[in-house]
């Protein structure tokens, strides 16, 4: 899967430096993942979570999330926030 908006992740990262290592891990992740629909994804990262249409990641356990929209068919997962897990509860990202 190729992954879009990593930009995202890094000015995220560049803001919490302690979040710098488990998105890099992430994204070799997805990057190698050859999936066909959210329950590839599962088995690929088994917390994921399907949240009316997004797909949502626990990065560094429960520290941080990742929203993030797959195109399935044309291999790609576009970035849409990472949160602190705060942020994530308020639910502001749902909108």
């Amino acid at each position: 899967m190729q992954v879009v908006h990593w930009g995202r992740a890094r000015r995220f990262f560049q803001q919490y430096k302690e979040a710098e290592e488990p998105l890099k891990q992430w994204r070799a992740a997805v990057q190698a993942a050859d999936w066909k629909n959210f329950p590839d994804v599962r088995r690929t990262f088994t917390t994921a979570d399907w949240v009316d249409g997004k797909i949502v990641f626990d990065i560094k356990g429960n520290d941080f999330r990742l929203i993030a929209i797959a195109e399935f068919e044309n291999e790609k997962l576009y970035i849409r926030q990472v949160l602190l897990h705060a942020e994530y509860d308020k639910g502001d990202w749902k909108k």
